[in-house]
């Protein structure tokens, strides 16, 4: 490679690195915005008693468990530890999902606006970072870490079912022509869109593709913050809205959840055994 090639690849990462940083900045600066916003004007954001229990206790679990989640993965990226660009992969997806499901639920209105926008900045932040990361360095850092077949078979089995129970949930509603909640239908929808990105994913690790290290424990990183976030609502949900509640449902959701901490756990301490990534 020309001395020429390599100082233009330097500066085409560092700029890709610096938009990747900008985005997911403005991202937590939006969520604070569009989370705070949703606790102190919930009645006024959330145009009906629906929205409100979905979304209210929703916010808060944000507040308290995605925005550390998302500024923590972004300081251990910024030193360039493999470890913080696949945990930030995972907070990104984790905000994008969450944020889909607002977009498809709320009405048009400002607070709609804000929510498409960190939609489309997560898109975009995820593209770039999947094209910064070196994959093939990456399968050579985490080989053998685990289980490559577990690993992904969970993923698979875990995004099959979920995907699954979106397609029944549907098809029931409509043979019954049964009406379905518009947060539920939401949910649904936003299920049959990310759920097959963890299909592929664990397909990939299964294979031992250099993609399937780096998309699967990315997916990992955000199951497991799912799981956590829901067993988090669940209560919350019930204390801040009210309703029942019951303690089995959020011990079902860990022990589902523990399936995906056990192999995360195990990438983690490989992809945090050198300081700087291969990147």
């Amino acid at each position: 490679m020309s001395m020429k090639q390599q100082i233009t690849d330097r500066f085409s990462m560092r700029d890709r690195l610096t938009m990747l940083y900008a985005c997911t900045v403005a991202i937590l600066v939006l969520m604070i915005a569009a989370s705070v916003a949703g606790v102190l004007y919930s009645r006024t954001i959330y145009p009906g008693e629906e929205l409100r229990r979905m979304f209210l206790p929703n916010d808060v679990v944000k507040l308290c468990l995605g925005l550390p989640f998302l500024l923590a993965s972004l300081l251990v990226a910024w030193r360039k530890h493999l470890i913080g660009f696949l945990a930030l992969l995972g907070a990104l997806l984790f905000v994008l999902y969450n944020y889909l499901v607002y977009v498809l639920a709320m009405p048009f209105g400002v607070p709609f606006l804000l929510y498409l926008a960190l939609v489309l900045l997560s898109t975009c932040a995820l593209v770039i970072l999947i094209a910064h990361i070196d994959a093939a360095a990456t399968r050579q850092r985490l080989a053998g870490a685990v289980p490559e077949r577990v690993a992904g078979s969970i993923l698979t089995g875990l995004g099959a079912l979920f995907f699954f129970r979106a397609v029944g949930i549907l098809i029931r509603g409509i043979a019954q022509h049964a009406p379905i909640a518009r947060t539920d239908l939401a949910v649904d929808f936003a299920d049959l869109l990310i759920t097959p990105l963890w299909i592929i994913g664990g397909v990939l690790l299964i294979l031992r593709k250099p993609l399937g290290y780096v998309a699967s424990i990315g997916l990992l990183f955000q199951a497991s913050a799912l799981f956590i976030a829901l067993a988090a609502f669940l209560p919350l949900q019930s204390l801040i809205v009210g309703g029942p509640f019951r303690w089995t449902n959020v011990a079902a959701i860990l022990v589902m959840g523990s399936v995906c901490f056990v192999p995360l756990v195990l990438f983690v301490r490989k992809a945090g055994s050198r300081q700087r990534s291969p990147l």
